[in-house]
Protein backbone atom coordinates (compact mmCIF):
# COMPACT_ATOMS: atom_id res chain seq x y z
CA UNK A 1 0.00 0.00 0.00
CA UNK A 2 1.23 3.46 -0.64
CA UNK A 3 1.07 6.65 1.17
CA UNK A 4 -0.40 10.08 0.16
CA UNK A 5 0.56 13.15 2.31
CA UNK A 6 -1.01 16.15 1.24
CA UNK A 7 -2.04 19.32 3.15
CA UNK A 8 -5.41 19.24 4.96
CA UNK A 9 -6.09 22.58 3.36
CA UNK A 10 -5.31 23.63 -0.37
CA UNK A 11 -6.63 22.39 -3.88
CA UNK A 12 -6.40 18.54 -5.07
CA UNK A 13 -6.15 18.55 -8.94
CA UNK A 14 -6.74 15.23 -10.09
CA UNK A 15 -5.21 14.47 -13.95
CA UNK A 16 -5.95 11.62 -15.96
CA UNK A 17 -7.59 10.08 -19.48
CA UNK A 18 -10.71 8.86 -19.03
CA UNK A 19 -11.27 5.61 -17.71
CA UNK A 20 -7.92 6.21 -15.61
CA UNK A 21 -9.96 5.78 -12.12
CA UNK A 22 -9.94 9.28 -10.95
CA UNK A 23 -13.81 9.59 -10.29
CA UNK A 24 -13.36 6.44 -7.82
CA UNK A 25 -10.65 7.49 -6.54
CA UNK A 26 -12.53 10.71 -5.24
CA UNK A 27 -15.52 9.41 -3.99
CA UNK A 28 -13.04 6.55 -2.01
CA UNK A 29 -10.57 8.83 -0.46
CA UNK A 30 -12.51 12.30 0.37
CA UNK A 31 -15.95 13.33 1.47
CA UNK A 32 -18.79 14.47 -1.21
CA UNK A 33 -18.60 18.03 -0.46
CA UNK A 34 -14.60 18.45 -1.43
CA UNK A 35 -15.59 16.84 -4.83
CA UNK A 36 -16.01 19.46 -7.53
CA UNK A 37 -16.81 16.63 -11.07
CA UNK A 38 -16.69 18.46 -14.34
CA UNK A 39 -19.09 15.56 -15.30
CA UNK A 40 -21.42 16.52 -12.59
CA UNK A 41 -21.06 20.29 -13.54
CA UNK A 42 -21.82 19.78 -16.88
CA UNK A 43 -24.74 18.36 -16.17
CA UNK A 44 -25.93 20.82 -14.08
CA UNK A 45 -25.77 23.49 -16.55
CA UNK A 46 -26.48 22.11 -19.38
CA UNK A 47 -28.27 18.66 -18.81
CA UNK A 48 -25.59 16.20 -20.37
CA UNK A 49 -22.43 15.38 -18.75
CA UNK A 50 -20.39 14.43 -22.45
CA UNK A 51 -20.58 17.98 -24.03
CA UNK A 52 -18.18 19.93 -24.55
CA UNK A 53 -20.22 23.07 -25.36
CA UNK A 54 -20.84 23.25 -21.64
CA UNK A 55 -17.59 22.49 -20.21
CA UNK A 56 -16.59 25.88 -19.98
CA UNK A 57 -19.57 27.08 -18.10
CA UNK A 58 -19.11 23.90 -15.72
CA UNK A 59 -15.34 24.96 -15.14
CA UNK A 60 -16.84 28.63 -14.18
CA UNK A 61 -19.44 27.29 -11.98
CA UNK A 62 -16.62 24.63 -10.23
CA UNK A 63 -14.20 27.70 -9.82
CA UNK A 64 -17.00 30.10 -7.90
CA UNK A 65 -17.34 26.77 -5.64
CA UNK A 66 -13.44 25.98 -5.20
CA UNK A 67 -13.19 29.57 -4.13
CA UNK A 68 -15.78 30.52 -1.27
CA UNK A 69 -14.33 27.03 0.31
CA UNK A 70 -10.84 27.80 -0.12
CA UNK A 71 -11.99 30.92 1.26
CA UNK A 72 -13.18 29.47 4.31
CA UNK A 73 -9.43 27.18 4.47
CA UNK A 74 -11.47 24.43 3.40
CA UNK A 75 -9.97 21.59 1.00
CA UNK A 76 -10.92 21.20 -2.81
CA UNK A 77 -10.50 18.21 -5.21
CA UNK A 78 -11.37 18.81 -8.77
CA UNK A 79 -12.42 15.53 -10.48
CA UNK A 80 -12.27 16.26 -13.84
CA UNK A 81 -9.54 15.29 -17.17
CA UNK A 82 -7.36 18.88 -16.71
CA UNK A 83 -5.38 17.35 -19.55
CA UNK A 84 -5.34 21.30 -20.98
CA UNK A 85 -3.64 23.98 -19.40
CA UNK A 86 -6.42 26.60 -19.93
CA UNK A 87 -8.30 24.33 -17.65
CA UNK A 88 -5.65 23.69 -14.82
CA UNK A 89 -5.05 27.63 -15.06
CA UNK A 90 -8.19 28.54 -13.69
CA UNK A 91 -7.21 26.14 -10.21
CA UNK A 92 -3.54 27.20 -10.53
CA UNK A 93 -4.52 30.96 -10.36
CA UNK A 94 -7.29 30.51 -7.73
CA UNK A 95 -5.05 28.62 -5.37
CA UNK A 96 -2.03 30.88 -6.00
CA UNK A 97 -5.07 34.09 -5.22
CA UNK A 98 -6.46 32.54 -2.10
CA UNK A 99 -2.25 31.36 -0.75
CA UNK A 100 -4.13 27.96 -0.56
CA UNK A 101 -1.35 24.65 -1.27
CA UNK A 102 -1.88 23.14 -4.75
CA UNK A 103 -1.60 19.27 -5.18
CA UNK A 104 -1.92 17.41 -8.74
CA UNK A 105 -2.48 13.62 -8.27
CA UNK A 106 -2.03 12.15 -11.54
CA UNK A 107 -3.05 9.06 -13.63
CA UNK A 108 -0.21 7.64 -14.96
CA UNK A 109 -1.80 4.33 -16.48
CA UNK A 110 -1.24 2.44 -19.62
CA UNK A 111 -3.58 3.06 -22.15
CA UNK A 112 -4.61 -0.31 -22.43
CA UNK A 113 -5.47 0.18 -19.14
CA UNK A 114 -7.41 3.39 -19.17
CA UNK A 115 -8.89 1.81 -22.13
CA UNK A 116 -10.37 -1.31 -20.19
CA UNK A 117 -11.36 0.57 -17.15
CA UNK A 118 -13.45 3.27 -19.84
CA UNK A 119 -15.00 0.18 -21.34
CA UNK A 120 -16.57 -0.93 -17.92
CA UNK A 121 -17.93 2.80 -16.80
CA UNK A 122 -21.00 2.21 -15.01
CA UNK A 123 -21.69 6.11 -13.85
CA UNK A 124 -22.16 7.62 -17.57
CA UNK A 125 -21.46 6.68 -20.59
CA UNK A 126 -17.89 5.34 -21.91
CA UNK A 127 -16.14 7.71 -23.68
CA UNK A 128 -14.98 6.79 -27.83
CA UNK A 129 -11.59 5.07 -27.73
CA UNK A 130 -10.44 7.62 -29.76
CA UNK A 131 -11.00 10.22 -27.07
CA UNK A 132 -8.91 7.90 -24.32
CA UNK A 133 -5.84 7.37 -26.51
CA UNK A 134 -5.66 11.56 -27.00
CA UNK A 135 -6.36 12.11 -23.55
CA UNK A 136 -3.39 9.68 -22.77
CA UNK A 137 -1.33 11.46 -25.11
CA UNK A 138 -1.99 14.79 -23.78
CA UNK A 139 -0.87 13.77 -20.43
CA UNK A 140 2.38 12.85 -22.09
CA UNK A 141 3.32 16.18 -22.67
CA UNK A 142 1.72 17.78 -19.75
CA UNK A 143 3.99 16.40 -17.49
CA UNK A 144 6.52 18.26 -18.25
CA UNK A 145 5.07 21.74 -17.67
CA UNK A 146 3.40 21.00 -14.28
CA UNK A 147 6.11 22.63 -12.21
CA UNK A 148 6.36 26.09 -14.13
CA UNK A 149 2.41 26.12 -13.42
CA UNK A 150 2.68 26.05 -9.49
CA UNK A 151 2.22 22.56 -9.30
CA UNK A 152 5.31 21.50 -7.11
CA UNK A 153 3.51 18.85 -5.05
CA UNK A 154 2.94 15.86 -7.10
CA UNK A 155 1.35 12.17 -6.61
CA UNK A 156 1.34 9.35 -8.71
CA UNK A 157 -0.67 6.92 -9.88
CA UNK A 158 0.71 4.47 -12.01
CA UNK A 159 -1.76 1.36 -12.37
CA UNK A 160 -5.37 0.52 -11.36
CA UNK A 161 -4.32 -1.27 -8.17
CA UNK A 162 -2.44 1.57 -6.83
CA UNK A 163 -6.16 3.48 -7.16
CA UNK A 164 -7.48 1.43 -4.85
CA UNK A 165 -5.06 0.55 -2.14
CA UNK A 166 -3.16 3.81 -1.46
CA UNK A 167 -3.96 6.04 1.49
CA UNK A 168 -4.28 9.38 1.98
CA UNK A 169 -2.50 10.91 5.28
CA UNK A 170 -3.91 14.95 5.65
CA UNK A 171 -1.36 17.02 7.23
CA UNK A 172 -1.77 20.59 8.92
CA UNK A 173 0.52 22.98 7.04
CA UNK A 174 3.82 23.90 9.04
CA UNK A 175 2.38 27.12 10.36
CA UNK A 176 -1.02 25.10 12.00
CA UNK A 177 -0.26 24.76 15.17
CA UNK A 178 -3.37 25.56 16.69
CA UNK A 179 -3.66 22.28 18.28
CA UNK A 180 -0.68 23.42 20.69
CA UNK A 181 -2.17 25.21 23.83
CA UNK A 182 0.57 25.07 25.99
CA UNK A 183 1.73 28.72 27.78
CA UNK A 184 4.49 30.72 25.61
CA UNK A 185 7.42 33.56 25.85
CA UNK A 186 7.35 34.95 22.09
CA UNK A 187 10.79 36.29 22.26
CA UNK A 188 11.39 40.06 20.03
CA UNK A 189 14.33 40.29 17.29
CA UNK A 190 17.45 39.44 18.84
CA UNK A 191 20.12 40.49 16.33
CA UNK A 192 23.25 38.72 17.84
CA UNK A 193 22.70 39.97 20.82
CA UNK A 194 23.44 36.64 22.64
CA UNK A 195 24.12 37.80 26.37
CA UNK A 196 20.89 39.91 26.59
CA UNK A 197 19.13 36.53 24.96
CA UNK A 198 20.49 34.67 27.91
CA UNK A 199 19.56 37.50 30.53
CA UNK A 200 15.94 37.42 29.21
CA UNK A 201 15.53 33.56 28.95
CA UNK A 202 16.46 33.17 32.51
CA UNK A 203 14.33 36.01 33.96
CA UNK A 204 11.43 34.07 32.09
CA UNK A 205 12.71 30.97 33.97
CA UNK A 206 14.03 28.93 31.50
CA UNK A 207 17.04 27.43 32.97
CA UNK A 208 20.68 27.29 30.74
CA UNK A 209 23.65 25.36 30.64
CA UNK A 210 25.92 24.74 28.26
CA UNK A 211 29.90 23.17 27.68
CA UNK A 212 32.02 23.67 24.68
CA UNK A 213 32.03 21.50 21.37
CA UNK A 214 35.22 20.10 19.88
CA UNK A 215 34.81 22.30 17.00
CA UNK A 216 35.22 25.39 19.05
CA UNK A 217 31.42 25.94 19.19
CA UNK A 218 29.06 25.97 22.34
CA UNK A 219 25.92 23.05 23.37
CA UNK A 220 23.45 24.61 24.76
CA UNK A 221 20.46 22.84 26.98
CA UNK A 222 17.82 24.88 27.97
CA UNK A 223 15.14 23.83 30.07
CA UNK A 224 11.59 25.65 29.88
CA UNK A 225 9.73 26.30 32.76
CA UNK A 226 7.27 23.56 33.59
CA UNK A 227 5.22 23.04 30.17
CA UNK A 228 6.04 26.90 28.51
CA UNK A 229 7.90 27.16 24.96
CA UNK A 230 10.06 30.23 23.45
CA UNK A 231 8.74 31.44 20.52
CA UNK A 232 11.15 33.69 18.20
CA UNK A 233 10.22 36.03 15.90
CA UNK A 234 12.98 35.77 13.37
CA UNK A 235 15.99 38.37 12.35
CA UNK A 236 18.30 36.14 14.99
CA UNK A 237 21.41 37.59 12.82
CA UNK A 238 23.25 40.47 11.89
CA UNK A 239 23.90 44.14 13.74
CA UNK A 240 24.86 42.72 16.79
CA UNK A 241 27.97 40.73 18.16
CA UNK A 242 27.55 37.45 18.43
CA UNK A 243 25.52 35.83 15.44
CA UNK A 244 26.94 32.61 15.25
CA UNK A 245 26.91 31.95 19.49
CA UNK A 246 22.86 33.51 18.63
CA UNK A 247 22.35 30.70 16.23
CA UNK A 248 23.56 28.01 18.53
CA UNK A 249 21.63 28.91 21.32
CA UNK A 250 18.00 29.10 19.26
CA UNK A 251 18.82 25.95 17.24
CA UNK A 252 19.79 23.88 20.42
CA UNK A 253 16.59 25.38 21.63
CA UNK A 254 14.28 24.78 18.64
CA UNK A 255 15.90 20.82 17.95
CA UNK A 256 15.21 19.90 22.30
CA UNK A 257 11.68 20.75 21.69
CA UNK A 258 11.98 24.07 24.05
CA UNK A 259 11.30 27.03 21.57
CA UNK A 260 10.13 27.06 17.92
CA UNK A 261 10.81 29.98 15.48
CA UNK A 262 9.92 31.90 12.68
CA UNK A 263 12.04 33.54 9.91
CA UNK A 264 12.72 37.01 9.54
CA UNK A 265 14.42 39.13 6.67
CA UNK A 266 18.01 39.09 8.09
CA UNK A 267 17.75 35.22 8.27
CA UNK A 268 16.06 34.99 4.87
CA UNK A 269 19.34 36.55 3.76
CA UNK A 270 22.23 35.14 5.88
CA UNK A 271 20.16 31.65 4.13
CA UNK A 272 20.44 32.76 0.43
CA UNK A 273 24.17 33.89 1.15
CA UNK A 274 25.04 30.71 2.03
CA UNK A 275 23.48 29.01 -0.45
CA UNK A 276 26.07 30.86 -2.76
CA UNK A 277 23.85 33.54 -4.28
CA UNK A 278 24.56 37.03 -4.89
CA UNK A 279 22.75 39.46 -1.84
CA UNK A 280 23.89 42.77 -0.79
CA UNK A 281 25.80 41.94 2.48
CA UNK A 282 24.31 45.41 4.05
CA UNK A 283 22.86 45.87 7.42
CA UNK A 284 25.44 43.31 9.39
CA UNK A 285 25.59 40.78 6.64
CA UNK A 286 29.00 40.89 5.72
CA UNK A 287 30.09 40.74 9.66
CA UNK A 288 27.59 37.88 10.13
CA UNK A 289 29.00 35.92 7.02
CA UNK A 290 32.67 36.72 8.24
CA UNK A 291 32.00 35.33 11.31
CA UNK A 292 30.29 31.79 10.28
CA UNK A 293 32.91 31.59 7.48
CA UNK A 294 35.50 31.23 10.47
CA UNK A 295 33.04 27.82 11.72
CA UNK A 296 33.42 24.84 10.30
CA UNK A 297 31.33 23.21 7.28
CA UNK A 298 29.08 21.48 8.91
CA UNK A 299 27.82 24.17 11.32
CA UNK A 300 27.38 26.93 8.08
CA UNK A 301 25.23 24.16 6.61
CA UNK A 302 23.10 23.42 9.55
CA UNK A 303 22.31 27.22 10.13
CA UNK A 304 21.34 26.86 6.27
CA UNK A 305 19.02 24.35 6.76
CA UNK A 306 18.00 25.45 9.63
CA UNK A 307 16.65 29.19 8.36
CA UNK A 308 15.19 26.84 5.02
CA UNK A 309 13.20 24.81 7.74
CA UNK A 310 11.72 28.12 9.67
CA UNK A 311 8.09 29.10 9.13
CA UNK A 312 6.67 32.13 7.89
CA UNK A 313 4.30 32.48 10.85
CA UNK A 314 2.78 30.08 13.34
CA UNK A 315 -0.90 30.10 14.47
CA UNK A 316 -0.83 28.84 18.21
CA UNK A 317 -3.55 28.22 21.13
CA UNK A 318 -6.42 26.64 19.04
CA UNK A 319 -6.15 29.83 16.83
CA UNK A 320 -6.02 32.29 19.41
CA UNK A 321 -2.57 33.70 18.90
CA UNK A 322 -0.55 34.61 15.59
CA UNK A 323 3.38 35.03 15.98
CA UNK A 324 5.15 36.60 12.93
CA UNK A 325 8.18 38.41 12.39
CA UNK A 326 6.89 41.44 10.30
CA UNK A 327 3.17 40.82 11.15
CA UNK A 328 0.11 38.44 9.26
CA UNK A 329 -2.87 40.01 7.79
CA UNK A 330 -5.75 38.42 8.45
CA UNK A 331 -6.65 36.70 5.52
CA UNK A 332 -3.25 35.35 4.89
CA UNK A 333 -3.12 33.60 8.61
CA UNK A 334 -2.86 30.06 8.25
CA UNK A 335 -2.30 30.04 4.67
CA UNK A 336 1.03 29.42 2.42
CA UNK A 337 1.94 30.64 -0.60
CA UNK A 338 4.39 33.50 -2.09
CA UNK A 339 2.17 36.41 -0.66
CA UNK A 340 2.13 34.71 3.05
CA UNK A 341 5.74 34.41 2.97
CA UNK A 342 6.51 38.28 1.70
CA UNK A 343 4.39 39.57 4.31
CA UNK A 344 5.72 37.36 7.49
CA UNK A 345 8.87 38.91 5.92
CA UNK A 346 8.46 42.31 5.14
CA UNK A 347 4.68 43.00 6.37
CA UNK A 348 3.08 45.96 4.58
CA UNK A 349 5.84 47.57 2.37
CA UNK A 350 6.38 47.83 -0.99
CA UNK A 351 10.02 47.88 -1.04
CA UNK A 352 10.46 51.47 -1.22
CA UNK A 353 12.66 53.60 0.81
CA UNK A 354 12.68 57.16 2.68
CA UNK A 355 15.50 59.97 2.17
CA UNK A 356 17.13 58.51 4.72
CA UNK A 357 17.60 54.67 3.38
CA UNK A 358 14.79 52.98 5.81
CA UNK A 359 12.39 51.35 4.55
CA UNK A 360 8.92 52.79 3.91
CA UNK A 361 6.43 50.06 6.21
CA UNK A 362 2.79 50.20 6.06
CA UNK A 363 0.76 50.50 9.41
CA UNK A 364 -1.00 47.78 8.75
CA UNK A 365 -2.21 46.89 12.92
CA UNK A 366 -3.94 50.20 12.63
CA UNK A 367 -6.18 49.01 9.79
CA UNK A 368 -6.40 45.15 11.78
CA UNK A 369 -9.85 44.16 13.23
CA UNK A 370 -8.93 40.49 13.21
CA UNK A 371 -10.61 38.35 16.57
CA UNK A 372 -6.93 36.78 16.62
CA UNK A 373 -3.90 38.12 18.60
CA UNK A 374 -0.83 38.88 16.31
CA UNK A 375 2.42 39.37 17.72
CA UNK A 376 5.48 40.40 15.69
CA UNK A 377 9.11 42.55 15.76
CA UNK A 378 10.79 43.96 12.34
CA UNK A 379 9.64 47.48 13.17
CA UNK A 380 11.61 48.86 16.03
CA UNK A 381 9.21 50.61 18.46
CA UNK A 382 10.43 52.63 21.62
CA UNK A 383 7.64 50.61 23.33
CA UNK A 384 5.56 48.03 23.20
CA UNK A 385 1.90 48.65 22.82
CA UNK A 386 -1.33 46.79 21.94
CA UNK A 387 -2.90 48.14 18.66
CA UNK A 388 -6.16 46.28 17.60
CA UNK A 389 -5.24 43.05 19.10
CA UNK A 390 -1.32 43.72 17.56
CA UNK A 391 1.67 43.98 19.26
CA UNK A 392 4.89 44.59 17.78
CA UNK A 393 7.74 43.67 20.37
CA UNK A 394 10.92 44.82 18.32
CA UNK A 395 12.52 47.17 21.03
CA UNK A 396 15.76 47.56 19.64
CA UNK A 397 18.00 45.81 21.61
CA UNK A 398 20.71 46.26 18.99
CA UNK A 399 20.41 49.94 19.68
CA UNK A 400 20.53 49.46 23.18
CA UNK A 401 17.00 49.53 23.88
CA UNK A 402 15.67 46.41 25.69
CA UNK A 403 15.05 43.13 24.70
CA UNK A 404 11.31 41.99 25.15
CA UNK A 405 9.23 39.11 25.36
CA UNK A 406 5.56 38.56 26.03
CA UNK A 407 4.49 36.16 27.72
CA UNK A 408 1.04 34.12 26.58
CA UNK A 409 -1.53 34.18 27.93
CA UNK A 410 -1.00 35.98 30.51
CA UNK A 411 -0.15 38.85 28.05
CA UNK A 412 2.72 40.04 30.47
CA UNK A 413 5.50 42.44 28.61
CA UNK A 414 9.17 41.05 30.04
CA UNK A 415 12.27 42.90 29.15
CA UNK A 416 15.94 43.23 29.69
CA UNK A 417 18.33 46.09 29.28
CA UNK A 418 20.87 46.07 26.46
CA UNK A 419 24.02 45.50 28.05
CA UNK A 420 25.33 48.65 25.72
CA UNK A 421 24.99 50.06 22.48
CA UNK A 422 26.76 48.05 19.70
CA UNK A 423 25.07 50.09 16.85
CA UNK A 424 23.91 53.63 16.12
CA UNK A 425 20.27 53.55 14.86
CA UNK A 426 19.23 54.82 11.73
CA UNK A 427 17.21 58.16 11.66
CA UNK A 428 13.99 57.70 12.41
CA UNK A 429 14.43 53.99 13.66
CA UNK A 430 13.62 54.68 17.33
CA UNK A 431 11.45 58.02 17.60
CA UNK A 432 9.16 57.55 20.80
CA UNK A 433 5.93 59.67 20.59
CA UNK A 434 5.99 62.65 23.05
CA UNK A 435 4.67 61.71 26.42
CA UNK A 436 1.43 63.58 26.02
CA UNK A 437 0.82 62.41 23.03
CA UNK A 438 -1.73 59.49 21.77
CA UNK A 439 -0.64 55.98 22.38
CA UNK A 440 -0.93 53.35 19.50
CA UNK A 441 -4.49 52.65 19.60
CA UNK A 442 -5.35 56.29 20.46
CA UNK A 443 -4.00 57.11 17.34
CA UNK A 444 -5.30 54.74 15.37
CA UNK A 445 -8.84 55.27 16.80
CA UNK A 446 -8.68 58.66 15.28
CA UNK A 447 -10.26 57.58 11.95
CA UNK A 448 -13.58 55.74 11.68
CA UNK A 449 -13.80 52.60 9.73
CA UNK A 450 -16.56 52.99 7.38
CA UNK A 451 -16.84 49.21 7.37
CA UNK A 452 -17.24 49.24 10.99
CA UNK A 453 -20.93 51.14 10.97
CA UNK A 454 -22.45 48.78 7.61
CA UNK A 455 -24.87 46.64 7.83
CA UNK A 456 -26.60 45.12 11.06
CA UNK A 457 -24.70 46.12 14.09
CA UNK A 458 -24.65 43.72 17.01
CA UNK A 459 -22.79 45.45 20.34
CA UNK A 460 -22.26 43.33 23.18
CA UNK A 461 -22.78 44.92 26.38
CA UNK A 462 -21.39 43.09 29.81
CA UNK A 463 -24.84 44.38 31.56
CA UNK A 464 -27.46 44.29 28.71
CA UNK A 465 -26.86 41.56 26.63
CA UNK A 466 -26.65 42.32 22.85
CA UNK A 467 -27.68 45.32 21.43
CA UNK A 468 -28.35 45.72 18.17
CA UNK A 469 -28.43 48.55 15.57
CA UNK A 470 -30.17 48.70 11.91
CA UNK A 471 -28.61 49.70 9.24
CA UNK A 472 -30.43 52.68 8.35
CA UNK A 473 -30.17 53.92 12.35
CA UNK A 474 -26.45 53.47 11.67
CA UNK A 475 -26.44 55.67 8.22
CA UNK A 476 -28.37 57.86 9.72
CA UNK A 477 -25.83 58.57 12.97
CA UNK A 478 -22.62 58.98 9.83
CA UNK A 479 -22.65 62.16 9.88
CA UNK A 480 -23.09 63.19 13.85
CA UNK A 481 -20.24 60.85 14.93
CA UNK A 482 -17.81 62.10 12.14
CA UNK A 483 -18.50 65.55 13.11
CA UNK A 484 -19.73 65.91 16.18
CA UNK A 485 -19.12 62.78 18.21
CA UNK A 486 -16.36 61.20 20.37
CA UNK A 487 -14.69 58.30 19.45
CA UNK A 488 -17.14 55.56 19.26
CA UNK A 489 -14.41 53.23 21.33
CA UNK A 490 -14.40 55.98 24.63
CA UNK A 491 -18.35 55.37 24.48
CA UNK A 492 -20.19 53.83 27.64
CA UNK A 493 -23.86 51.96 26.69
CA UNK A 494 -26.50 53.50 28.64
CA UNK A 495 -29.91 52.63 28.02
CA UNK A 496 -32.96 55.00 27.89
CA UNK A 497 -34.00 54.04 31.40
CA UNK A 498 -32.23 55.50 34.50
CA UNK A 499 -30.59 52.11 34.92
CA UNK A 500 -29.75 49.38 32.67
CA UNK A 501 -31.72 46.74 34.43
CA UNK A 502 -34.98 45.24 32.41
CA UNK A 503 -38.39 47.39 33.07
CA UNK A 504 -40.43 45.89 36.55
CA UNK A 505 -42.75 42.85 35.41
CA UNK A 506 -45.94 44.33 36.87
CA UNK A 507 -47.21 47.82 38.96
CA UNK A 508 -46.80 51.70 37.76
CA UNK A 509 -43.37 52.04 38.28
CA UNK A 510 -41.20 51.34 35.39
CA UNK A 511 -38.28 50.23 37.48
CA UNK A 512 -37.71 49.52 41.41
CA UNK A 513 -34.23 49.94 43.58
CA UNK A 514 -34.79 46.60 44.77
CA UNK A 515 -35.36 44.82 41.24
CA UNK A 516 -32.65 47.14 39.78
CA UNK A 517 -29.90 46.22 42.87
CA UNK A 518 -31.15 42.07 41.91
CA UNK A 519 -29.98 42.81 38.20
CA UNK A 520 -26.84 44.34 38.94
CA UNK A 521 -26.09 41.52 41.90
CA UNK A 522 -26.62 38.45 39.10
CA UNK A 523 -24.19 40.08 36.72
CA UNK A 524 -21.13 40.40 39.37
CA UNK A 525 -21.37 44.12 40.23
CA UNK A 526 -20.70 44.98 43.44
CA UNK A 527 -20.49 48.46 43.54
CA UNK A 528 -23.38 50.86 41.97
CA UNK A 529 -23.19 54.67 42.23
CA UNK A 530 -26.18 56.40 42.30
CA UNK A 531 -27.33 59.83 41.25
CA UNK A 532 -29.53 62.14 42.10
CA UNK A 533 -32.11 63.19 38.84
CA UNK A 534 -32.59 66.75 38.31
CA UNK A 535 -33.41 68.34 34.55
CA UNK A 536 -29.72 69.51 33.38
CA UNK A 537 -27.59 68.20 31.30
CA UNK A 538 -25.21 65.38 32.62
CA UNK A 539 -22.01 64.15 30.93
CA UNK A 540 -20.78 61.20 31.48
CA UNK A 541 -16.76 61.41 32.19
CA UNK A 542 -14.49 58.49 30.84
CA UNK A 543 -10.49 58.66 32.08
CA UNK A 544 -7.74 56.30 31.18
CA UNK A 545 -6.26 54.04 34.85
CA UNK A 546 -3.09 56.22 34.58
CA UNK A 547 -5.21 59.31 34.10
CA UNK A 548 -3.57 60.60 30.83
CA UNK A 549 -6.78 60.65 28.83
CA UNK A 550 -10.44 60.86 29.06
CA UNK A 551 -13.25 62.34 27.89
CA UNK A 552 -16.48 64.06 28.50
CA UNK A 553 -19.88 63.50 26.53
CA UNK A 554 -23.39 63.25 26.62
CA UNK A 555 -25.75 60.04 26.79
CA UNK A 556 -26.43 60.91 22.85
CA UNK A 557 -22.00 60.51 22.34
CA UNK A 558 -21.87 64.44 21.86
CA UNK A 559 -19.02 66.24 23.14
CA UNK A 560 -20.05 67.85 26.16
CA UNK A 561 -18.06 70.83 26.30
CA UNK A 562 -17.31 72.80 23.07
CA UNK A 563 -14.78 74.45 24.48
CA UNK A 564 -11.34 71.45 24.83
CA UNK A 565 -9.90 73.74 27.81
CA UNK A 566 -12.76 73.93 30.07
CA UNK A 567 -12.88 69.85 28.84
CA UNK A 568 -9.13 69.71 30.26
CA UNK A 569 -10.27 71.31 33.15
CA UNK A 570 -13.16 69.25 34.43
CA UNK A 571 -10.92 66.43 33.62
CA UNK A 572 -8.43 67.53 36.15
CA UNK A 573 -10.55 66.93 38.94
CA UNK A 574 -10.84 63.74 38.19
CA UNK A 575 -7.63 62.46 37.56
Amino acid sequence: MQQMTIPDFGLVVLMGPSGSGKTTFARKHFAKSEILSSDVYRTVVGDDDLSSRTTRAAFDVMGYIARKRLEARRIVVIDATNLYREHRGIFANLARQQNAPLTAIVFELSESACQRQNAKRTDSEPRPHHVVRRHWQTLKRTMKTLPKEGFRRKCRIKTPEDGTDTEIRLEPLVCDRRGETRPVDIIGDVHGCRQELEDLLAKLGYRIESEATDDGGTRYRVTPPGTRQAVFLGDLVDRGPDSPGTLELVMDMVDDGAAIAVQGNHDNKLMQALAGRDVQRGHGLAETMEAIEKRPEAFRERVRTFIESMASHFVLDGGNLVAAHAGMAEHLQNRSGREVREFGLYGDSDGSTDEDGCPIRGDWGRDYRGATAVVYGHTPTARPEWVNNTLCIDTGCVWGGPLTALRHPEREIVQVPARQVYQSPPPKAMEARAETGPDGQQAADQELDLSELQGVLRINTRLDGTVTVKPDHSAAALETMSRFAVDPRWLIYVPPTMAPCRAAPEGELVERPAEAFEHYRKRGVKTVVCQDKHMGSRGIVVVTRDGSHGCIYTRTGRRFFDDPERETAVLDRFR
